[in-house]
C-alpha cells in the first residue's frame, strides 16, 4: 500500500496553537540553514512545524563527534551534512523543496544565497568572521530577516535581526571588530571573545570557562573543539522556530540588540544586550 502525503494532515497537530494563516506563511516561506552542524536541530524542527522549502549551505562532513547533539545518525558519519540533512528533512516531509550546497558560505556566494530565501538562519560560531559579516550585510541590503543562535551549553541564546532593519550584526560589533583591528587581530576568536568578555556575565559559568578554553585554542591556530551538548542545540531549534513563528504571525519578537538566552542551569530566559 502505498502511503500518501498530506500536508493538512501533517500539521493538524499544530492547530490550536498556529493559525491557519501563520501554517500557510510557514509553508510557503523559503528557509536558509547557514549552517548544518548547530543548523540541523533548527532544520528538523522547522521541518516538523511544517516549513517546506529549504536551502542547506554547510561545506563540512558528518563526524562521530557531531552525534551527541546534531540530527544526524551513526549511518551519516563521512557524508555532507547537506545531503544528510536534507534526507533527514525529505523522511518527514517527502514533497519538501529541499536545495543542498556543499560548500562553506562565503563573500562570493551570500548575495546569491541570500536573494533566494525570506528567512535566514545563521549558525554563528561556524563561519569565519568575514563569511558572517558577508551574510548579515546582504541579508540587510535585501530586507530579509536573520536569527543568529548559540548553543550555550544547558542553554541557547538567539539573536533576532528584522527584515528592513537599518542594523546589522556589522553594526552591533563594530567597536569589537575595530579594537580588534587596532590589536592586530581581527581574527574570529580574538572579535568574539570580546563579546563574551561583555556578555559572560549573563550567561553559566560552565559556558564562559568552555568558551575561554574553546578560543584559547583557536588562537593558536587549532580547529575549535568547542563543547556542546544536545540539550542546548535542542534549545536553539526550540528557541529560534518559535520566535520564527513570532515573526511570520505578526507578533513582537525581541530584536538586536538584545540576545533572547535561555538557561535550563537557573530556568530563566532573559535579554541580553550583546553591544552594551
Amino acid at each position: 500500500m502505498t502511503k500518501a502525503f498530506d500536508y493538512d494532515t501533517f500539521t493538524t497537530r499544530n492547530n490550536g496553537y498556529v493559525s491557519s494563516d501563520t501554517q500557510a506563511k510557514i509553508r510557503s516561506t523559503r528557509l536558509l540553514i547557514a549552517g548544518c552542524g548547530l543548523g540541523a536541530s533548527t532544520a528538523i524542527c522547522a521541518a516538523r512545524m511544517g516549513f517546506s522549502e529549504f536551502i542547506l549551505i554547510d561545506g563540512d562532513t558528518v563526524d562521530a563527534h557531531n552525534l551527541n547533539r546534531q540530527f544526524y545518525d551513526f549511518d551519516d558519519i563521512g557524508s555532507p551534512k547537506v545531503q544528510a540533512l536534507k534526507k533527514h528533512i525529505l523522511r518527514i516531509n517527502p514533497e519538501a523543496k529541499v536545495e543542498a550546497v556543499q560548500a562553506n558560505l562565503d563573500a562570493t556566494n551570500a548575495q546569491q544565497l541570500v536573494g533566494s530565501v525570506d528567512i535566514i538562519f545563521d549558525t554563528i560560531d561556524f563561519l569565519d568572521l568575514e563569511a558572517i559579516l558577508a551574510l548579515h550585510t546582504n541579508a540587510r541590503e535585501q530586507k530579509k530577516a536573520v536569527f543568529t543562535a548559540l548553543s550555550i551549553g544547558f542553554g541557547a541564546g538567539v539573536l533576532y535581526f528584522p527584515a528592513g532593519t537599518s542594523a546589522s550584526l556589522a553594526d552591533v560589533i563594530a567597536h569589537d571588530v575595530q579594537h580588534a583591528q587596532g590589536e592586530g587581530d581581527a581574527s574570529y576568536a580574538n572579535v568574539f571573545g570580546k563579546i563574551m568578555g561583555r556578555i559572560g556575565a549573563h550567561l553559566d559559568r560552565q559556558v564562559v570557562e568552555q568558551v575561554a578554553k574553546a578560543l584559547t585554542i583557536m588562537e593558536d591556530g587549532r580547529p575549535c573543539p568547542a563543547s556542546q551538548i544536545a540539550v542546548g542545540s535542542f534549545t536553539v531549534a526550540a528557541l529560534a522556530v518559535a520566535m520564527m513563528h513570532d515573526m511570520l504571525a505578526g507578533m513582537e519578537v525581541p530584536a538586536s540588540p538584545n540576545m533572547v538566552v535561555h538557561s535550563f542551569r537557573n530556568h530563566t530566559t532573559k535579554l541580553v544586550n550583546i553591544a552594551a
